[in-house]
């Protein structure tokens, strides 16, 4: 067998180096995994208590992929909650009627409660469904309950009906600083009226397999909407989730996405965490249902590079 084993094959670009020299020495406190993991949790918090630029005016980002299952609630929330830990005023809107983003914020979305389904098809006020999150200062809610499911069908015989998202959210007098739409898994009425309402997509891919499989229709469809209805639209942002560092696979897919997409995929990826997928059954995200996990301290690097790209997309238009 050999004496060593290569390491060369197994690059951690975030993580530091091991310092060979120290092999002989006995390990310190501070050289634990607990020790380093408590410490980069500590410099992610810093950074997040530090405040971000607030944006000249409104994003409003809708989170789209008709695949199920990528990781789009998830993000759309953690991402929601890490810009408002940031200091910024952010709402999510949810507009899929299983209502998972409202239940992931913990805000009331039975039967009967006020819900974007009225502010759509009833031309209700947005500013009478909003609830705020209790959990995270400068978040808000306007959520989903079970009616919006027959939405899609009553959407169809009314004026305008593909800009009616856009005009509630013009219409909506509180300042905001983010505006994040959770869109169905499917491309009918609903998701284009958030693809109308936004300026941004921002598109999750899971690193699985299969992972840009579909991806073609959506981005046909943005063309679409930006050529008839929405020129300001464009793919700001490619979120990759679900990263295994033990597998190869993740890696490759990964690296594909990249290649295909060079300046909308986000530095930090996702890894998989069973603290993202408990959150929402305590009707929390993972931002504060476990701040220091890997998931919670991806999230905030993810939310952090998402704000700081618009401000270097700023500078370049001047």
């Amino acid at each position: 067998m050999p004496s060593e084993y290569p390491t060369a094959s197994m690059p951690s670009p975030r993580v530091g180096a091991v310092d060979v020299s120290r092999e002989t020495e006995a390990p310190g406190i501070d050289d634990t995994p607990i020790a380093r993991a408590a410490k980069q949790a500590v410099e992610t918090m810093g950074r997040a208590s530090e405040g971000l630029p607030r944006p000249e005016r409104t994003r409003v980002m809708v989170v789209a992929n008709q695949k199920g299952g990528v990781g789009k609630t998830t993000s759309t929330v953690n991402l929601a909650a890490a810009l408002a830990m940031h200091g910024a005023r952010v709402l999510v809107v949810d507009l899929d009627p299983q209502g998972n983003a409202s239940t992931a914020l913990g805000v009331d979305h039975h039967a009967g409660v006020p819900s974007i389904y009225e502010v759509l098809v009833e031309s209700r006020d947005l500013a009478e469904v909003v609830q705020p999150v209790r959990d995270v200062e400068g978040l808000f809610c306007a959520p989903a309950t079970i009616d919006l499911a027959g939405a899609e069908i009553e959407l169809v015989s009314l004026v305008a009906r593909e800009s009616r998202l856009q005009r509630a959210l013009s219409a909506y007098e509180q300042p905001l600083d983010y505006i994040l739409i959770d869109c169905p898994p499917s491309l009918g009425l609903l998701t284009v009226n958030a693809l109308v309402a936004g300026a941004e997509v921002v598109i999750p891919i899971q690193c699985e397999y299969y992972a840009l499989e579909g991806l073609g229709q959506l981005l046909r469809n943005v063309d679409l909407v930006r050529a008839h209805l929405n020129p300001n639209l464009h793919v700001s942002t490619i979120l990759l989730t679900m990263y295994d560092a033990r597998t190869r696979l993740a890696a490759q897919v990964a690296q594909e996405v990249r290649d295909h997409f060079p300046d909308e995929v986000l530095p930090t990826a996702i890894p998989r965490s069973v603290r993202i997928s408990e959150a929402p059954s305590y009707g929390q995200t993972v931002m504060t249902y476990d701040p220091g996990s890997t998931g919670a301290l991806s999230y905030l690097e993810a939310a952090r590079e998402m704000a700081l790209r618009s401000v270097t997309t700023a500078k370049e238009e001047v």
